[in-house]
């Protein structure tokens, strides 16, 4: 799942982030609505995080202009407002949800792994292939009964091939959908993270590599 914050709050901003990663996502982070804009129209985005009261252009404003632009992300707008009012102009631009500051970030991570259930097809709360089952609200996985121990972006990897159902998936299509901004598409990650993952999946092997094409499962 890949995450914006837009949120001219620094630390909160970082804060966030970080937290969010640790949850298994991959996080970009910008400041301003400017940068929002720019960077949601670069990259594809699960869930966006959006601060009503960005400096340059207003959180509404970008909402409207991803909205208008036909942008599949969900937006999850939060505010220091809380007033029914203020919750009713901010779904009317576009947002999918609203929160209010201060927030629970329990709260903050359930709401966006809501939408992004939301921002793609419908999937089962649990993705089962054989004796292979990964729960992405617990962040386990178990194959034949026995837990496997993936790092973040192994299971990030092994979530989107599932639901995939089969059909391939293009190594730029990982590192688009797992990894943040900052990784280099010029670098071995994708293969080297698949790699890990195959050993601790075990046997009989489940990952396929499609020459020319990407890894399915």
């Amino acid at each position: 799942m890949r995450v914006l914050i837009a949120e001219d709050h620094e630390e909160l901003a970082r804060t966030v982030a970080a937290g969010l990663r640790r949850e298994g996502m991959a996080v970009d982070v910008v400041l301003d609505g400017e940068a929002a804009i720019d960077r949601a129209s670069a990259n594809r985005y699960d869930v966006i995080v959006l601060d009503r009261d960005l400096p340059g252009v207003h959180g509404d404003d970008v909402c409207r202009a991803l909205v208008g632009a036909g942008d599949p992300a969900r937006v999850l707008m939060l505010t220091a407002a809380a007033t029914i009012d203020d919750k009713v102009t901010g779904l009317g631009v576009g947002a999918d949800d609203y929160l209010a500051k201060p927030f629970a970030f329990a709260e903050l991570v359930a709401r966006v792994r809501a939408l992004a259930r939301r921002a793609q097809p419908a999937l089962p709360p649990v993705l089962v292939h054989g004796d292979l089952r990964l729960d992405p609200a617990a962040r386990t996985v178990t194959r034949a009964g026995r837990r496997l121990a993936l790092s973040p972006k192994e299971f990030a990897v092994l979530e989107l091939l599932l639901a995939a159902g089969g059909a391939v998936v293009s190594a730029e299509q990982l590192l688009e959908r797992a990894w943040d901004e900052f990784a280099d598409p010029f670098t071995q990650t994708v293969k080297v993270t698949v790699s890990r993952l195959r050993r601790k999946l075990g046997d009989p092997p489940l990952i396929e590599t499609v020459p020319q094409a990407g890894y399915r499962i």
